[in-house]
């Protein structure tokens, strides 16, 4: 007869299976999501990560089977994990910072010249543990995790002190319902969190867990008081990384900068970084904003950046009254058209943490910062003629095409397609869209990468808009803190962008010349050489997103001349 003793301990293991297969999940979604972001490819270490530790978790199955006592075995185990999972961001963190900060520090301590760059011997063995610690890391936790499914049906059965038949059913049953626990929990709390602070707190049930466990079943585990004692060293170990960790984070983050770090912020979308240098005791100093490590745009010329991206779409329009602006949260395309006397300009970005920050309005930014962005961007967040939508610009774009909407020029200012996310926002399907909403006599702009360092992406931009209809021309200039970066322009009815362009004489209100732009529209004689052999990014397809890995990630941005 089942006394209430062991029902009470068996629905205790079914419930510690289950919290601790949430807490497997999170960890899993955490250490691929930090992976993604640090080493630039989320799709392939979400992947990886997935097949690593499903491995992984089958071979501490089998693994499990060694221990002899399973008691202890999993009081150990959740010790282990929760220590592991708590610090793991952190260790990533310190590695990759080292990894990339030490060659700097090298330099500057031997006097080494800066046209000397350290990459090799040492240097590149350290870079190469960097990038796979967040897969051995993986390796290690999925390993452990995979063995507490095996203790626990293993504890069931010494419990009913006979071999339960229905015992894997109700263990995996009470796995996969925690693991899709974990899941949601990821999704809608986890990702609102820094990501440390995700870490750190499911550690910390992992330890509470182990608790519970070890009170519950010490009589049947040895050493209990050095369990227990090594449990509250993590617990308070993990409660410091929970306090500390933040300032930690960003600390090992920010030294991947040249300049001062003035701001860093983890918003729910991305991680946003404003770094400061005074290069002349004459002129202001310089500022630059980085979106998950890569720089969008730096003071000290972005001017002739924005006046590239938004002059010639002005120029290639009849009118002048209603723009769209897809992306640009900082508000610099917004200042260079309201120069023009634009009447209204909708701007859709995705993040409100971003467009508050260049509103003046993030209470976590410094007053002087603040001050400056608004002087930077001529306060154009806050002016009464611009309306400011939030969103996926896929979907948004989806209701203003049903919603018949019409503008004179559109301005499309994202990042590069550097994420599978942003690859749709360069797809055929998307442009097309955009083609709806685009006045017959107006003309749209899209930001296109280097045409150099990143060819094939660039002039598959330009042939994907061409494919749903539109007349594009493609056009670059040297921008001293990106290099050489490149646009495409098109036009919906009528002559083309540059015919439209070259109809054009005499000074304009730019800080970018009639004939400067004119000459932007000439490329080397071969450049379009290889044209048909450059694919069209369908939506549902990665082209652009490959294009793009492989010209920066791969190729690391070599250009090949003729």
């Amino acid at each position: 007869m089942l006394t209430n003793s062991i029902r009470y301990r068996d629905w205790l293991l079914i419930g510690v299976m289950a919290v601790g297969a949430a807490c497997g999940m999170i960890y899993e979604y955490l250490i691929a999501h930090y992976a993604g972001r640090i080493l630039g490819s989320v799709d392939t270490a979400i992947f990886s990560m997935i097949g690593i530790m499903v491995v992984s978790m089958g071979i501490g199955a089998f693994y499990s089977r060694t221990i002899k006592c399973p008691y202890t075995g999993f009081a150990l185990l959740e010790i282990l994990i929760a220590l592991i999972g708590g610090i793991s961001v952190l260790i990533m963190a310190g590695l990759f910072s080292m990894a990339y900060v030490l060659p700097f520090q090298l330099q500057h301590s031997f006097g080494i010249d800066d046209s000397v760059w350290m990459q090799g011997g040492p240097v590149f063995i350290l870079q190469k543990i960097a990038q796979a610690t967040p897969y051995i890391t993986g390796l290690i936790l999925g390993t452990l995790i995979g063995m507490e499914i095996p203790f626990i049906a293993r504890i069931r059965d010494e419990i009913y002190t006979e071999k339960l038949i229905n015992n894997v059913g109700t263990v995996y049953g009470a796995d996969y319902i925690g693991a899709g626990f974990g899941a949601a929990i990821w999704v809608f709390i986890c990702l609102q969190l820094p990501i440390i602070l995700s870490a750190a707190y499911t550690a910390l049930l992992n330890v509470v867990l182990g608790m519970i466990f070890l009170i519950h079943f010490r009589e049947h585990i040895k050493s209990f008081k050095w369990l227990a004692g090594i449990n509250i060293c993590v617990a308070l170990l993990l409660i410091s990384v929970a306090y500390n960790g933040v300032s930690w984070m960003n600390a090992m983050n920010n030294m991947l900068y040249e300049d001062q770090v003035v701001y860093s912020n983890n918003t729910r979308y991305q991680n946003l970084v404003i770094t400061e240098r005074i290069a002349s005791a004459s002129k202001p100093s310089i500022i630059k904003l980085y979106i998950n490590g890569n720089l969008q745009f730096s003071s000290n010329d972005e001017s002739l950046y924005h006046g590239m991206l938004v002059t010639p779409t002005l120029l290639a329009s009849a009118r002048h009254q209603n723009i769209l602006i897809i992306g640009g949260g900082d508000g610099l395309a917004a200042r260079d058209l309201f120069q023009y006397g634009v009447e209204k300009i909708t701007l859709i970005d995705l993040d409100p943490d971003m467009v508050q920050l260049f509103q003046g309005r993030q209470p976590d930014a410094a007053g002087w910062l603040n001050e400056r962005l608004l002087k930077l961007n001529k306060n154009s967040l806050n002016d009464d003629r611009l309306e400011i939508v939030y969103g996926d610009a896929f979907k948004i774009i989806e209701i203003f095409a049903a919603e018949e909407r019409s503008f004179d020029a559109i301005i499309v200012d994202l990042p590069d397609p550097n994420h599978p996310d942003l690859n749709k926002l360069y797809s055929d399907y998307f442009y097309a869209k955009l083609s709806l909403l685009l006045s017959a006599d107006g003309a749209m702009t899209v930001q296109s990468t280097s045409p150099y360092h990143s060819k094939k992406a660039f002039i598959s931009i330009g042939k994907t808009m061409a494919h749903t209809g539109l007349s594009v021309d493609q056009y670059h200039t040297n921008i001293p803190s990106f290099g050489e970066w490149g646009w495409s322009i098109a036009t919906k009815r009528g002559l083309n962008p540059l015919a439209r362009l070259n109809k054009l004489d005499g000074p304009i209100s730019s800080s970018v010349s009639i004939e400067q732009i004119k000459a932007a529209f000439v490329f080397g004689s071969g450049f379009y050489k290889e044209l048909n052999e450059i694919n069209i990014n369908y939506l549902g397809e990665p082209v652009m997103y490959n294009y793009h890995a492989e010209g920066w990630r791969i190729e690391k941005g070599i250009y090949y001349s003729e």
